[in-house]
């Protein structure tokens, strides 16, 4: 039981600093978005590599190096996961945090088709009605306007796609990291050395406070992916996959509340069809918990 509540903890913190990250992100207007995610590179790999020193992950580091195959997925996955932080950064940024906050509802169901293209499993008949409902919710924009919610399914399709070959590579969530952030750190460098001076690129005229803002990234990228991993090997599936709500709920919160953003009869629309999808899928995990719980049992 301690170490259940252990993992939920672990949860809770992991989404709900995702969740706050846009308050983060706001504060770096006067940055370019491309600029945002060079130094969220940068000192990302910084703080990784202290974390798998103190771990002792090295080895691990060294068994990936040894493998090509693994080496061209985690080039894969930092290419996805790169994209992913960059859509995420200029959401926030340009005043989509609400279309952002879409595409992370979109995600867990997502999952569901993916791990039935390739993994072979096979959906349940709530998770069927969950995803069918959810395309009609993805498609009202297009009907209404016949633009697609690009933002949203942006965001929802590298972390889905990021999410699809970490699973098949099984690399745990320092040594993953610190392998993306250090196949990026080059591009990331030399991407500075080539960058066309702005007012925030040049760290030696830049505010105390600002330089504090961008090398914070290393920490605002890392430490919830260190507790996702906590919480992930605590907790089962179906606990992790209902806490992860807690990050979108609160980027939505934040986008009309905090920052205004219009919440028009379209968006009310499309949000009540997902969330209606979410709770139907929601359900239906814990019933399958439920059920396998105690079949182990008996």
């Amino acid at each position: 039981m301690q170490q259940q509540n252990q993992g939920i903890a672990f949860a809770v913190c992991a989404y709900v600093m995702w969740g706050m990250a846009p308050l983060y992100f706001k504060q770096l207007l006067d940055v370019e978005a491309d600029e945002i995610l060079m130094h969220r590179v940068i000192w990302s790999f910084f703080v990784v590599i202290f974390i798998v020193a103190i771990q002792k992950n090295f080895g691990k580091v060294r068994q990936v190096l040894k493998q090509p195959k693994n080496l061209l997925v985690l080039t894969l996955t930092s290419v996805l996961i790169a994209a992913n932080w960059l859509i995420f950064i200029w959401a926030v940024n340009a005043g989509y945090l609400l279309e952002a906050s879409l595409g992370y509802y979109i995600n867990p169901l997502l999952n569901v088709m993916l791990g039935m293209i390739f993994f072979n499993e096979r959906l349940t008949k709530p998770q069927a009605i969950a995803v069918a409902i959810a395309t009609i919710g993805v498609a009202i924009p297009i009907v209404s306007h016949g633009s697609l919610p690009l933002v949203a399914l942006g965001l929802a399709g590298t972390f889905g796609a990021y999410g699809l070959l970490r699973k098949k590579l099984r690399v745990d969530a320092s040594t993953g990291l610190f392998l993306e952030t250090s196949l990026l750190l080059p591009v990331a460098l030399l991407y500075w050395l080539m960058l066309t001076p702005t007012i925030t690129s040049n760290l030696f005229t830049n505010s105390a406070q600002l330089n504090t803002l961008l090398l914070a990234a290393g920490i605002v990228t890392t430490l919830p992916l260190l507790c996702f991993a906590a919480a992930a090997s605590r907790i089962p599936l179906y606990m992790v996959g209902f806490i992860q709500y807690i990050g979108p709920s609160i980027m939505f919160i934040l986008a009309v509340n905090l920052y205004g953003e219009a919440f028009t009869q379209e968006k009310m629309i499309t949000f009540g069809f997902l969330w209606t999808a979410l709770l139907i899928f929601t359900w239906d995990l814990i019933a399958t918990s439920r059920r396998q719980h105690k079949q182990r049992t008996n």
